[in-house]
């Protein structure tokens, strides 16, 4: 990676409501973020993202097609040529290959909400921005280490949860947080606004935090109840996060620096 201007973008696994985590299905809230230079989305991401759509998919430049991962695990229109199971292992073979070749870092923040509620008997953050702050200390911390600037562009959430994600970044910037005071994220964040996008824009980073968000989470699960990863798909992109893709360390910590478990 180069020293331009770089982006977050921000995708979710799960939902932020606490009142539904005793339910083994909503216990948790994960973000992931994808950091991507971008002149490099422009030149090489965006561009091989569309040729690998254009290989397996019919779509058209006013009409484009835009990568969503359940739609793809269900093999639903137009993702309906993944049906045939040669086609899907070609497929899967191109974008595990691209998930390789692309240069970017990932960061990912669970919440066991479960946990937080029952250590927490006053003090109940909203799990969801409990999590973005997290991800933008680690990220303005990272951008510091490189010498460079960004901004965030998170997935839309609906008009009122957009709003309050907007009022809660806006904080941060201006307050700072217990771990990083306001200066650094002034210094290398490039706007105190959140700036906030559907994936139906076609936005390639957008994209790949939705291909990446769910297996770097069951895979942080894994580790967590000292599991291996799953030999699956997501398991084979999850691998790839850990070879090359999260943030970390100095010396090659990921946990606490590209991943954090959350309370």
């Amino acid at each position: 990676m180069n020293f331009g201007k770089y982006r977050l973008y921000v995708d979710e696994v799960g939902n932020s409501d606490l009142g539904a985590s005793k339910d083994p299905n909503h216990r948790y809230l994960s973000l992931t973020g994808v950091i991507l230079e971008l002149g490099y989305v422009d030149e090489v991401a965006a561009p091989s993202l569309e040729t690998l759509k254009r290989r397996y998919f019919v779509t058209h430049v006013d009409d484009p097609i835009v990568l969503h991962r359940k739609e793809l695990v269900n093999k639903k229109p137009p993702f309906d040529t993944l049906r045939d199971p040669a086609i899907e292992a070609r497929f899967s073979a191109d974008l595990l290959q691209m998930l390789r070749d692309l240069q970017y870092r990932v960061m990912t923040v669970v919440v066991d909400k479960l946990e937080h509620v029952e250590r927490y008997s006053v003090w109940h953050y909203d799990p969801y921005h409990y999590c973005q702050e997290v991800l933008l200390e680690r990220y303005a911390l990272w951008l510091q280490r490189i010498g460079a600037r960004g901004d965030v562009l998170a997935e839309s959430r609906g008009g009122k949860e957009d709003m309050r994600l907007k009022r809660s970044f806006e904080r941060v910037y201006s307050e700072g947080t217990k771990y990083v005071p306001p200066p650094i994220f002034a210094s290398h964040l490039t706007s105190k606004q959140l700036k906030v996008k559907t994936k139906s824009n076609n936005i390639a980073g957008l994209q790949l935090a939705d291909l990446i968000a769910h297996p770097s989470f069951k895979a942080m699960l894994a580790r967590r109840q000292n599991q291996a990863l799953a030999a699956n798909f997501g398991g084979q992109i999850a691998q790839i996060l850990e070879e090359s893709k999260y943030v970390r360390s100095p010396s090659g910590r990921i946990d606490g620096w590209g991943r954090k478990w959350l309370p």
